[in-house]
């Protein structure tokens, strides 16, 4: 049946960790865990971008609402964490508490929050790859530093189009191969990459701060680009909070470590919403000067070759004007440290993602929803070494031919979805299960968790049309793939009746349905009222729609002649 679950015991049984973690984690050990997890790619990427093409200097309005998003969900998905004893995702806890159904669609969703984050990172990887060979007087091929959509200006004027983002696909395959070969996480190495982020986001914000121009700060809220939703005004601070809220993605490893947290009803608000205040601290002035610097149209990714690296922009405007009017930078150094810090602590981000998708699919495959391959342990290595290779094919091509504003905004609306679920999922277990072992209880419930799946579907509102529509059709794909192999193999399900089966069919195919009617509406509104010009987009989204409205239909008739035997 769909919404069959796994106990929990189960879990426990399978991931071999049948003794209850020790509980040694204090309130100020979190904090500092999660300011260490979440200052980390994002505010280096997409920070720039969010504030040129979106929400000017309101920026800092904008990442004060995506932590607010934050903290709601946060605490929802402690609740989970609290209830399995296991360092799971939300995959697994969804799996033990609600169901096979809403599982697989969360964990359908979190590969691609996982993937497009690794080419996020990758794509901003070879934005600040490109200053550092360029301090040194290297000049790379531009066409090989951006992708088939993207273009970029010659030195005559001429404006042509990218081949391939190569350095952002090289990054994807060494990291992969790094990982294939398996990866022992090193304390004092991880420290030492945690410390570094924080120091640069203070340099930053220190050396900056007196080269702030007030100018650049009015107004704080640009006004609304006529007739356009998102550019700009307060819905241009709503579509950079989803942009930004990649600067986030990470937090939640707080509320994982619930069942080795001392006095977790006590500690684990403290150190969702302690780590998320001081972060978001960081963040807005961060963000004060990024602007205050530089003026926020200088960041928009039609102005801007290096939108991707937008610490490289504001250093190079950090110092006095020259006889012949042209800004001779005060710290010329800090340029070359920052920007090899930054090259390192995407590289292990880069590693962290890949690592992280991996291990979804691989417990999807070993609960036989996807095909045992993604579960293949290489004797030699003992990693999921097919796994890794046919990940990183797909995503060194992602990385190499899809813009990175592209993937930035997919990850952080994949990441929303994910956290909307979750925020409902603590109102569903509230009333199915009220007696079930609880570490922690998110406070007010159902008002917190209301309040965070509102706050999280308005951030996705606000995303543009385009991002949604590669959501649905993600999630399209992944009703197919749970329709010709989830449900014949899984193994939750394996004494299943040929009703059961047909009603697995029927509701899986119907929300398929759904899908399709949704999409091809976004579609349509999406070619009517925004871009006319997009038709790529068009044709894939409307084959899709048509393909796999039969596809369903095929499989409602399939489940109605199950239940005719």
């Amino acid at each position: 049946m769909l919404f069959k679950r796994k106990s929990i015991e189960k879990i426990i049984e399978e991931s071999g960790k049948k003794s209850k973690l020790k509980r040694s984690l204090s309130a100020m050990a979190l904090v500092a865990l999660g300011v260490g997890v979440v200052v980390g790619a994002g505010l280096f990427s997409v920070t720039g971008q969010a504030a040129g093409d979106y929400a000017g200097p309101g920026i800092m309005i904008s990442f004060i609402i995506a932590a607010i998003g934050c903290a709601l969900a946060g605490l929802c998905y402690a609740e989970f964490a609290s209830m399995i004893p296991v360092a799971g995702s939300a995959y697994t806890y969804s799996y033990a508490t609600m169901g096979e159904f809403i599982a697989w669609i969360i964990g359908w969703d979190l590969v691609l929050e996982y993937s497009v984050a690794a080419a996020a990172v990758a794509s901003s990887w070879t934005g600040y790859f490109n200053q550092l060979l360029l301090n040194f007087n290297i000049h790379f091929p531009p066409e090989l530093l951006k992708t088939p959509f993207e273009t970029f200006e010659l030195d005559n004027g001429i404006t042509v189009n990218g081949i391939i983002n190569l350095p952002a696909a090289f990054m994807v395959c060494l990291m992969s191969f790094i990982l294939m070969r398996g990866t022992k996480g090193s304390a004092l190495f991880n420290n030492f990459i945690v410390v570094l982020k924080v120091l640069i986001v203070l340099l930053f914000i220190a050396l900056g701060f007196k080269f702030v121009n007030p100018e650049n700060l009015t107004p704080l809220i640009p006004h609304n680009t006529t007739g356009k939703f998102g550019e700009y005004g307060w819905s241009g601070i709503f579509r950079a909070a989803g942009l930004v809220f990649f600067a986030y993605i990470g937090f939640d490893a707080v509320s994982t470590t619930a069942q080795e947290t001392k006095n977790p009803k006590r500690n684990m608000p403290i150190g969702i919403l302690g780590s998320l205040l001081i972060c978001t601290i960081l963040y807005v002035a961060f963000a004060y000067v990024l602007t205050g610097v530089v003026n926020y149209k200088e960041f928009g990714t039609a102005n801007n070759s290096d939108a991707l690296a937008p610490i490289v922009t504001a250093i190079k405007n950090m110092g006095t004007v020259g006889p012949d009017g042209s800004i001779v930078p005060a710290y010329p150094w800090l340029n070359i440290f920052i920007i090899a810090s930054v090259l390192l602590g995407y590289s292990s981000i880069i590693l962290v993602m890949l690592l992280g998708q991996s291990r979804v699919f691989y417990s999807m495959s070993q609960d036989g929803l996807i095909p045992k391959i993604f579960s293949d342990i290489y004797p030699k290595f003992k990693t999921p070494v097919k796994s890794n290779f046919i990940f990183m094919i797909f995503i060194s091509l992602f990385a190499a031919f899809i813009p990175g504003k592209v993937v930035s905004e997919m990850t952080s609306i994949g990441t929303l979805f994910a956290f909307v679920l979750v925020c409902i999922g603590v109102i569903i277990l509230r009333k199915k299960n009220p007696d079930a072992s609880r570490g922690f209880r998110t406070p007010w419930v159902p008002y917190i968790p209301i309040l965070g799946a509102i706050t999280c579907l308005f951030i996705m509102l606000s995303l543009p049309m385009d991002t949604w529509i590669r959501l649905v059709a993600w999630m399209i794909i992944g009703m197919d793939v749970y329709l010709v192999y989830g449900i014949v193999k899984s193994k939750i399900a394996i004494h299943d009746t040929l009703t059961d089966r047909a009603y697995s069919y029927k509701i899986t195919s119907i929300t398929g349905i759904i899908l399709c009617f949704i999409l091809g509406v976004m579609t349509y509104c999406h070619h009517s009222l925004i871009n006319k010009n997009d038709s790529l987009l068009i044709y894939f989204s409307s084959t899709l729609c048509i393909f796999n409205f039969l596809f369903y239909i095929y499989y409602i008739i399939k489940a109605k002649n199950l239940l005719n035997k």
